[in-house]
């Protein structure tokens, strides 16, 4: 069935033309803004031909109106991966004429044997550009209001992964072309060949060559992988974007493929909402409840999870299902609503945390709460969720949470807090912050979860829309290095009013709000956090393989003690991690 949903997103992009986003529509085309950075138009002037393609690399966002610095002669990409892997790289056409309907083809790739790795394993995708801004002018981060992005340097950046099968390139740009090679985990080793060919109507792009090399290792499938990753998926961003009705089953059609995306990167969590706003308005489109609480005449109160099994149902269909996530009795404006009989309508609770009031609100719905879980069998994979509150307000509410429930697990995105550590399941510390060393065997051996996180704090690493696109990657690198159990990021798609077309928020650094574009659109830096993620696997399969080789230990060791944060002031991700593959693809 979802490989149905494919082919139909495939025949609608074909046939699109430029629209606006309608229900039903989920592969729009759309027109890239202009870029207002200087243009080098001698360059062009050295084009020998008209049309220009070449190997570039994915660490490089290239510019849309300059000639590429790349060398026209690099006809061959060469690349190294395990059986099961992921591998993507980067194509470059530019032109000094107008080429319309330029298509992508891709051979199968011959091995040894006569094994194939068939073309239907390889996902080729033009990159298209989006505006983004930059990091605040302290260059500390890229947190807070920016209503007015003229007072940011803007530029439109490759980030992208279009859907369409055809695209038309003008005259003195350059145009990317993603190639994602997802090798079957069934082909024997070896050096598999073929070519990626280009085809239009005005022009003839010369072919490329690709030389893959298949190691005898397999990585296992995402849904087997150890890394935790939690990407926070927003639902109310989908319904608003595609102008369908909320949890309506042309909703769930248009979220599918963003689930998709999802569980192919191993995702673990479900991102539930357990009350109205629990961020209030960060987000273009803020999280409602997942629940309905009604105050009956009588007093006592009444919850329908109808809407909150519903989400979680089609979310593990989707294959993620190892934690439910309920966002939050301590949101932000500690300001919480309920419908209420008496008076026909809703109203709001103002209460502290530890306060009677709250007691009274929250109470008797984790009772409830628990016996609904326990019903669905959901209840030992599901945590109250809270993020980045202070100490003495979590260790209120977990006090609550457990006297409500014992056996109820509590997450927590935040700083680390020592006093409340062995009360958090799963707990996810800011990327400058380290968890200590017994703490963290103690956690593993208890089968809590030890994760890092970064948000618009981090100037770097980080995958804003301007950030160097190897530091996706280098985050789970570093969580290896660091002996993180994973990765947590606040915003998978809560997209903005133009994901499209610009990437830029009236809060936060461009980017920061989404991962990923509409119409199953997927992004440089989330396959460049993929990556990453699988040589995490690839790290962890490694050191017990070899644990009984102290000197390749050793090497591996060695090469980990690369990722540390403050090298990146003054040594770019790109080296680290191009490094590191190296040394264990050499293993």
């Amino acid at each position: 069935m979802k490989e149905y949903y494919w082919i139909i997103v495939l025949l609608c992009c074909a046939l699109s033309g430029v629209v606006q986003a309608q229900p039903g529509n989920f592969c729009q085309d759309f027109e890239e803004l202009t870029d207002t950075k200087p243009v080098d138009r001698e360059r062009w002037k050295f084009c020998k031909r008209p049309y220009n393609s070449a190997w570039g690399t994915t660490d490089v966002r290239y510019s849309k109106t300059n000639v590429p610095d790349v060398d026209v002669r690099d006809r061959k990409w060469e690349g190294q991966v395990w059986r099961g892997e992921r591998i993507n790289a980067l194509a470059l056409l530019w032109t000094t004429r107008d080429c319309k309907d330029v298509g992508i083809e891709v051979s199968d790739l011959k091995g040894p044997g006569g094994d194939v790795i068939p073309a239907s394993a390889i996902r080729t995708h033009f990159v298209r550009y989006v505006m983004t801004d930059e990091l605040n002018k302290d260059k500390r981060g890229a947190c807070g209001y920016r209503p007015d992005h003229t007072v940011f340097d803007s530029s439109v950046v490759a980030d992208i992964l279009d859907v369409k099968p055809l695209h038309d390139i003008n005259a003195f740009h350059t145009q990317p072309v993603w190639v994602n090679i997802w090798t079957p985990a069934d082909v024997r080793s070896g050096v598999y060949r073929g070519k990626l060919s280009f085809k239009s109507k005005e022009g003839k792009f010369a072919p490329l060559d690709i030389e893959l090399k298949v190691s005898e290792r397999t990585l296992p499938v995402p849904q087997e992988w150890a890394f935790w990753l939690d990407l926070w998926q927003n639902p109310y961003a989908v319904a608003r974007y595609y102008q369908v009705p909320l949890w309506s089953a042309e909703h769930f059609e248009a979220m599918r493929p963003i689930l998709k995306q999802l569980a192919d990167a191993g995702q673990k969590c479900i991102t539930t909402s357990i009350m109205h706003h629990p961020w209030g308005g960060q987000t273009e489109d803020p999280f409602e409840s997942m629940v309905m609480r009604v105050k009956k005449l009588d007093g006592s109160w009444e919850y329908d999870y109808a809407v909150f099994d519903k989400w979680v149902e089609f979310v593990m269909s989707m294959g993620i299902d190892r934690e439910i996530n309920c966002y939050s009795m301590i949101p932000w404006k500690l300001s919480f609503r309920y419908y209420d009989q008496a008076s026909d309508g809703m109203k709001f609770v103002d209460a502290k945390v530890g306060t009677p009031e709250y007691r009274d609100f929250w109470f008797p719905f984790l009772v409830d709460f628990a016996r609904h879980l326990k019903e669905k069998g959901w209840f030992e994979i599901t945590t109250i969720a809270m993020d980045e509150r202070p100490m003495d307000q979590m260790q209120k509410a977990i006090a609550l949470i457990h006297e409500a429930e014992p056996d109820f697990k509590v997450a927590l995105a935040g700083n680390y807090h020592e006093q409340i550590e062995k009360e958090i399941a799963d707990y996810c510390i800011a990327s400058r912050q380290l968890f200590p060393a017994k703490v963290l065997a103690e956690r593993r051996a208890l089968g809590k979860k030890s994760t890092v996180y970064t948000c618009c704090s981090e100037a770097y690493p980080n995958i804003f829309t301007f950030s160097p696109p190897a530091e996706a990657a280098w985050h789970a690198w570093y969580a290896a290095a660091a002996d993180f159990d994973g990765y947590l990021r606040w915003a998978f798609n809560s997209w903005v009013k133009d994901p499209l077309r610009d990437s830029r928020f009236r809060a936060f650094g461009a980017g920061d709000c989404y991962q990923i574009y509409p119409g199953g659109r997927s992004s440089v830096r989330f396959e460049r956090l993929v990556e990453g993620i699988q040589d995490y696997e690839k790290v962890r399969i490694l050191r017990e393989e070899l644990k009984n080789q102290p000197e390749k230990i050793q090497l591996l060791n060695e090469t980990l003690k690369m990722f540390e944060i403050g090298r990146l002031a003054e040594e770019p991700a790109a080296d680290m991690v191009n490094k590191a593959r190296e040394v264990i693809n050499g293993f």
